[in-house]
C-alpha cells in the first residue's frame, strides 16, 4: 500500500494504538523544544516529578520570548532555565541566540523525526519532514521522562501545489490563502501535508513559514517531504549529514484534498483581529499605517529580511511609519550584515531590535492605540500586541515593505509604476552563517548531579491540585462567545508574562481581558466554579499557564461549543473537565452567574460519554471526548498526581 509522509512518520514512531483517525494513539518522542515563557513550568515539573535526566535523544531549552530585562524578574527566569537545563540535560540557548523555531531548524532538524514543543508554532519544523507538534508544558515533561506523546489520530489533509508563484506574492500568501479558505478551525484534527509540483520553487525557509503558521488554522501538524530542497537547505547551514529522503510513495492518498494553483495567487492579508480574516491587500488598500514589524517565527528566513531591504533600498521609509526590524537570530543577522542589507535597511530608516519574538508576543514594539500595525508575524489576537485597543493586519514582507514605503496599505505590486521598483529577486548566499559554539550543550550526567537550580523569589512551585468531586453544584461566573484565545484567557506581554513562574501571582491576569472582575469573581466562588464558551475555545498558543491560573482561582470545568486541540489537552492534565453541548444552541440560553449542577460525574466519566447538566433551573445534555487515559487524568486531579500513584 502506498504511504504518504505524515502517515510514514506516524507509523515509524507508532508505540500505543492503532492507525486509524479519531483513535488515541501513542508516539516516540525523539527530541523536545521549549521556550522560557512556557519553559519555566515544564521545569517546576520536572522538578515535581523529580525527574534525574531527560529520557529523549535531545531537548532545548530557547530563551526568546521574555527578553525585555525593565527589571530583575527575566533575568532571574533566565538564570533558573539555564541551571535546569544543566541539571536535567537539555541543551540551553541563552537570550540573543533567536527565535527557537529558525535557531531548532538550523541546528537540530532532522527529516524523519518526532518533535514536541511547548509552543504552539513548533510545528514550523515540518518543513524540514518532520512530524513537529504545539502542546501543553506537561506533555513535554512527560516526554523528557520517557513518556509517549498522546494524540488523537489526525486525518491528512493533502494539499497540492501547482504552478508559479507570481512576482510580489511569496510563501506568507500561500498560508493566509488556506485561512482564507478555512479560518482558524478549519485544520482542527488534521495534518497538513503539501505535495505536487509548485513544491520545487518553496525553499526550506518558505516551507517553514507555511508549516508554521498550519497552528493559526489549527492543525495537529504540516508536514512537507524532505526532498532536494531539504538536502540543499541543511547543506546550506553545514549539516549536509543529517539529511535522510523522506517522499510519499507515488500513488499515495489523502484523507482530504485541496489544490493550490500558485499561479493564481495575489498579494493577500489578515485583517484585524484574526488571522482568519483574510482579504486580498487591493480591497484594502489606502489605509494609513503607522508602523511596521518585520520578523518574527513566521517569517524568519533571511531572504524575508533581505527582501524588504532591497525593495527599500534608496528611499527613505514614511515619515509616520515606524519600522520595526527584529533579526530572528544571531545568524540571520551576521548574514544581513554580510550582504550590506542590513546598511540598507538603517539607511532606509528601520529601527534594528533584539533576536527574539518581541512584538509578536507582545514585548515590546506595541502600536499606538487605533492605528494601524502591518506585521509579518502569525497572530493578531486582540491585545496581544500590548496594546488594548490594537489594530494589528498579518501580511508578507513585500506588503510590509510597500507600506513602509507609502504609509498606507499598499498592493505591492504597483510599485512598479509608483515608485519604479522592479520585483527584488535577493541572492541568498551558498552557505549560512552557522554558529554552533552559541548553543550551550548537556552538561555530563556525573556533573550534572550536583547542579542547584537558581530560583530567584519570583519563581514559585507548581500549586497542588485536588481530584475532581462527584457532585458539583458551582456558578457560572463567565460565558462567552467563539474563537477566545489563549491571549484572552490568561495574557502574554511585558505586564503579565515575567510572573509565569508565580502562579498565584499571574493568576491575578486570567481572563481579564474578557472580565476584569473574573479573579474577584473566581475568589468569591464558594466550591469552584465554570465557565461557558462558544466553538473553538482555547485558539491559539500552547501556554499551559491559560489553564493553571484559572485552576489556581478555583475553575472546575469548561462547557463549551468546541475546543481547539493544545488547549483541551492541558485542560485534562490539570484536571478540569472539559464538557461539550449536545445541542450549540443551549450556550444562548445560559447567562453568567447560572448554577450548574452535576451529579454522579465520577461514573459518568468512567463508564458514559454523555451526561446532563442542570444549568440555571434547565437540563442541558452534554458530552465528552476524553480518553480513558484521560479520565483517570481528571480523577486523579491531573496527570503529576496521576503519575504519583504509578499510573
Amino acid at each position: 500500500m502506498a504511504h504518504n509522509v505524515a502517515q510514514k512518520l506516524i507509523a515509524s514512531h507508532l508505540v500505543e494504538g492503532i492507525l486509524e483517525p479519531g483513535s488515541e494513539v501513542g508516539l516516540r518522542v525523539d527530541q523536545t523544544l521549549t521556550q522560557d515563557a512556557t519553559g519555566t513550568m515544564v521545569m517546576l515539573e520536572l522538578e515535581a516529578m523529580g525527574l534525574d535526566r531527560i529520557r529523549t535523544e535531545l531537548s532545548v531549552q530557547y530563551v526568546d520570548h521574555n527578553l525585555l530585562q525593565t527589571d530583575e524578574k527575566n533575568p532571574e527566569d533566565h538564570l533558573f532555565l539555564q541551571s535546569a537545563s544543566q541539571r536535567f540535560g537539555l541543551w540551553f540557548s541563552q537570550a540573543g541566540n533567536g527565535v527557537s523555531h529558525p535557531v531548532h531548524q538550523a541546528h537540530f532538524g532532522r527529516p524523519g523525526t518526532t518533535l514536541i514543543g511547548s509552543d504552539s508554532h513548533t510545528c514550523a519544523a515540518g518543513a524540514l519532514g518532520m512530524l513537529a507538534v504545539g502542546v501543553g508544558g506537561l506533555e513535554i515533561a512527560m516526554a523528557m521522562a520517557g513518556q509517549p506523546l498522546y494524540v488523537t489520530l489526525p486525518e491528512i489533509w493533502g494539499v497540492e501545489l501547482t504552478g508559479t508563484l507570481p512576482d510580489w506574492v511569496s510563501a506568507k500568501d500561500v498560508v493566509l490563502e488556506m485561512l482564507r479558505r478555512h479560518g482558524v478551525s478549519g485544520g482542527v484534527g488534521r495534518i497538513i501535508e503539501y505535495h505536487g509540483p509548485g513544491l520545487a520553487q518553496l525553499t526550506a525557509m518558505d516551507r517553514h513559514v507555511i508549516a508554521n503558521m498550519g497552528a493559526e488554522l489549527g492543525a495537529t501538524a504540516t508536514v512537507f517531504p524532505a526532498d532536494d530542497v531539504a538536502r540543499d537547505y541543511l547543506e546550506a547551514v553545514g549539516r549536509a549529514d543529517a539529511f535522510e529522503r523522506w517522499e510519499a510513495d507515488e500513488g499515495a492518498t489523502y484523507d482530504l484534498t485541496e489544490q493550490i494553483d500558485l499561479s493564481t495567487l495575489e498579494p493577500l492579508i489578515a485583517r484585524p483581529s484574526s488571522p482568519g480574516n483574510v482579504v486580498t491587500v487591493a480591497e484594502v488598500a489606502g489605509e494609513e499605517v503607522s508602523q511596521v514589524v518585520v520578523g518574527s517565527s513566521a517569517n524568519p528566513g533571511l531572504r524575508d529580511f533581505a527582501v524588504v531591504a532591497e525593495i527599500l533600498a534608496g528611499h527613505q521609509s514614511h515619515q509616520g511609519v515606524s519600522v520595526d526590524i527584529n533579526p530572528t537570530s544571531r545568524e540571520v543577522l551576521a548574514d544581513l550584515i554580510t550582504g550590506g542589507w542590513l546598511t540598507t535597511l538603517v539607511a532606509a530608516g528601520a529601527r534594528i531590535h533584539q533576536s527574539g519574538c518581541m512584538g509578536c508576543i507582545g514585548m515590546g514594539q506595541a502600536p499606538a492605540s487605533g492605528r494601524n500595525s502591518l506585521r509579518t508575524m502569525p497572530r493578531n489576537f486582540p491585545g496581544r500586541s500590548g496594546t488594548e485597543e490594537d489594530a494589528v493586519w498579518l501580511c508578507s514582507p513585500e506588503t510590509a515593505a510597500a507600506a513602509a514605503l507609502t504609509g498606507q496599505i499598499t498592493d505591492p505590486r504597483t510599485l512598479e509604476g509608483s515608485h519604479g521598483i522592479t520585483y527584488p529577486r535577493a541572492v541568498m548566499p551558498d552557505r549560512y552563517a552557522h554558529f554552533p559554539d552559541m548553543l550551550m550543550p548537556p552538561l555530563p550526567a556525573e556533573d550534572a548531579a550536583s547542579v542547584e537550580l537558581v530560583k530567584g523569589p519570583n519563581i514559585s512551585s507548581l500549586p497542588e491540585f485536588t481530584p475532581i468531586e462527584d457532585h458539583l453544584d458551582i456558578s457560572a461566573i463567565l460565558v462567552m462567545g467563539d474563537d477566545v484565545s489563549t491571549d484572552e484567557i490568561l495574557p502574554a506581554g511585558s505586564r503579565v508574562l515575567p510572573f509565569r513562574s508565580n502562579i498565584p501571582k499571574i493568576s491575578e491576569f486570567a481572563f481579564t481581558r474578557l472580565d476584569p472582575e473574573y479573579p474577584a469573581k473566581a475568589a468569591a466562588a464558594t466550591g469552584g466554579h465554570v465557565v461557558v464558551a462558544g466553538r473553538n475555545y482555547g485558539q491559539g498558543s500552547s501556554r499551559e499557564h491559560a489553564v493553571i491560573a484559572p485552576r489556581y482561582l478555583g475553575l472546575k470545568a469548561v462547557i463549551a461549543v468546541s475546543f481547539a486541540r493544545i488547549h483541551w489537552q492541558n485542560l485534562a492534565n490539570f484536571g478540569i473537565l472539559a464538557l461539550e453541548f449536545d445541542n450549540p444552541a443551549d450556550l444562548a440560553r445560559i447567562a453568567t452567574g447560572d448554577q450548574v449542577v452535576l451529579d454522579g460525574v465520577h461514573e459518568a466519566l468512567r463508564y458514559e460519554s454523555a451526561l446532563t447538566a442542570r444549568i440555571g433551573g434547565r437540563e442541558v445534555g452534554l458530552h465528552h471526548r476524553l480518553s480513558e487515559r484521560q479520565v483517570e487524568m481528571i480523577l486523579a486531579g491531573g496527570r503529576i498526581p496521576l503519575a504519583a500513584q504509578g499510573v
